[in-house]
């Protein structure tokens, strides 16, 4: 393919990841109890200076809605000039983590726990935004929020008209969503559904002249920036905050990493450096703190819309980046005229998608009842304490499924290669302890050829590492190679292993 085609196909994709993430920077950062603008430097950070450096080319970093909940909650602490430094530190944390080759640990923690706290997250976004459809604003904590939506209905009906209208917005915004992505023709299917809904919930109350409350950016981005002092850092370098931070910095590495493995499965290009993107997403935190904006990560939204629309190399996701960076600095009057309910609208839906009952359906089904509990543990904890106590809570379960083998977790993988023929002989216990190495393992192997895959000897296959095993062998058949399962039954065909045969087959 010649530069210029590929140049086409990156330029569409990063209008196309460009009308995706104006909503959602905007929608999250207000989520989090900052202003809108905040949100778009991240994007433009994300874009432009993470965009150059990711080690994951085809994924989009920006505002994340799975951070909202503890930015909200960090703000409404500590005040809006926290973030800062915050941010520095986590930044900080992350490049060092990076450095020091961590990312593939990221990946070894539980999909019951990562899903578990974004389906926590979700609720929480939803019900938060859910007040701010009736143009009031969240509560300070989950379980308030859920108890006070009787009450914000209740308003609908005996309050200003202002309720009405923005209730009104809210309502066309998540209609006009809904249907969209439901009936949208296909010639006009990189058209996101968000958009469509902000642009109708927008015309609507700018003609009929409704009263409700609209969004609020600068007449110029570089007034919002927000350099932190020293005084500032200094005097909240509490071990409360460092730990606040260290939480930052994990949940949003978790997440990135998380996403960039989900982008790998959607392409056939350069896979990841975890460590490489682990320390790009550390330069933007920074950068991020250096000018008071929100954190980042990498997003599975964004990234799916950047590769659905063709994207083939990292200039997609720069140029969405000074896409963001144009309009805000030569349309902010357009932005003005966006209602807050309508984009309180859109992550209404955002946070009802996190929530995927299908995940914790499949982990039951594949691996039984421990998995499930952690997800729900997760989830339940994260809505009704804060997000760092219910990925603890996650983790710590985690660590009792390990109980029965603690007296032996080791696990050896010998590789023998033959001409194109590769076999690969698994003995011990598989546990998301062993990931960082069999994940490294994994990663060199050639596409293309036979490769044999012997479980007879493992007496132990955690849910972590079948799945990981399961979307290796998956992504490799996809690249042209055959992939050869022996041993499987030799364990009753316990459900991990179901899982594997499952994924060969496909």
């Amino acid at each position: 393919m010649s530069r210029q085609s590929i140049f086409v196909r990156d330029f569409t994709a990063s209008i196309v990841v460009f009308l995706v993430a104006m909503p959602l920077c905007m929608g999250i950062a207000i989520a989090s109890g900052v202003p809108p603008e905040k949100g778009l430097i991240t994007g433009i950070i994300g874009g432009i200076i993470v965009g150059a450096l990711a080690g994951s080319p085809l994924q989009v970093s920006g505002p994340a809605a799975g951070l909202a909940v503890i930015v909200f909650e960090l703000v409404r602490q500590y005040g809006i000039g926290a973030l800062g430094p915050l941010l520095l530190l986590a930044g900080g944390f992350q490049f060092v983590a990076g450095a020091a080759k961590l990312g593939g640990w990221f990946r070894a923690i539980s999909p019951a726990v990562v899903h578990g706290m974004l389906a926590g997250i979700g609720i929480l976004i939803f019900i938060g935004q859910f007040h701010v459809l009736f143009g009031d604003l969240p509560k300070p904590s989950g379980v308030e929020n859920l108890l006070a939506i009787p009450v914000s209905l209740f308003r609908l009906f005996t309050e200003a008209h202002s309720t009405v209208s923005a209730f009104a917005a809210g309502l066309i915004t998540i209609v006009a969503m809904l249907a969209w992505e439901r009936f949208r023709p296909a010639t006009l299917r990189l058209i996101p559904g968000a958009l469509v809904g902000v642009v109708l919930a927008t015309l609507a109350a700018y003609f009929l002249q409704l009263e409700l409350t609209r969004v609020n950016v600068p007449e110029s981005i570089f007034a919002s920036l927000a350099w932190p002092v020293l005084a500032d850092v200094t005097g909240l370098l509490s071990p409360q905050f460092i730990a606040t931070a260290m939480a930052v910095a994990f949940i949003a590495s978790a997440e990135t990493l998380i996403s960039a493995a989900a982008v790998d499965r959607m392409h056939d290009g350069v896979r990841t450096d975890y460590n490489k993107e682990l320390r790009a997403q550390g330069i933007g935190n920074f950068l991020c703190g250096a000018v008071g904006a929100l954190p980042m990560t990498g997003v599975i939204v964004r990234s799916s819309a950047n590769i659905q629309a063709g994207a083939l190399t990292r200039a997609s996701a720069i140029m969405h980046g000074v896409w963001i960076l144009a309009f805000v600095m030569g349309l902010p009057w357009l932005l003005r005229e966006i209602p807050m309910a309508s984009l309180a609208g859109v992550l209404v839906v955002t946070g009802w998608r996190l929530v995927s009952v299908d995940h914790v359906k499949h982990l039951y089904h594949h691996y039984g009842v421990m998995p499930a509990l952690i997800w729900a543990s997760t989830l339940f904890m994260v809505v009704t304490t804060d997000l760092l106590t219910g990925v603890l809570t996650g983790l710590v379960l985690s660590l009792l499924e390990l109980m029965p083998h603690l007296r032996d977790l080791k696990l050896d993988v010998n590789v023998d290669q033959k001409d194109a023929h590769i076999e690969l002989q698994f003995r011990g216990r598989a546990t998301f302890l062993s990931l960082p190495r069999l994940t490294k393992i994994l990663d060199e192997l050639p596409n293309g050829g036979h490769i044999r895959l012997n479980l007879a000897a493992l007496t132990v296959l955690d849910h972590t590492c079948a799945e990981v095993l399961a979307d290796w062998i998956q992504r490799s058949r996809k690249a042209g190679t055959r992939v050869e399962l022996v041993g499987v039954n030799d364990m009753h065909a316990s459900n991990p292993h179901r899982r594997l045969a499952e994924a060969a087959s496909l």
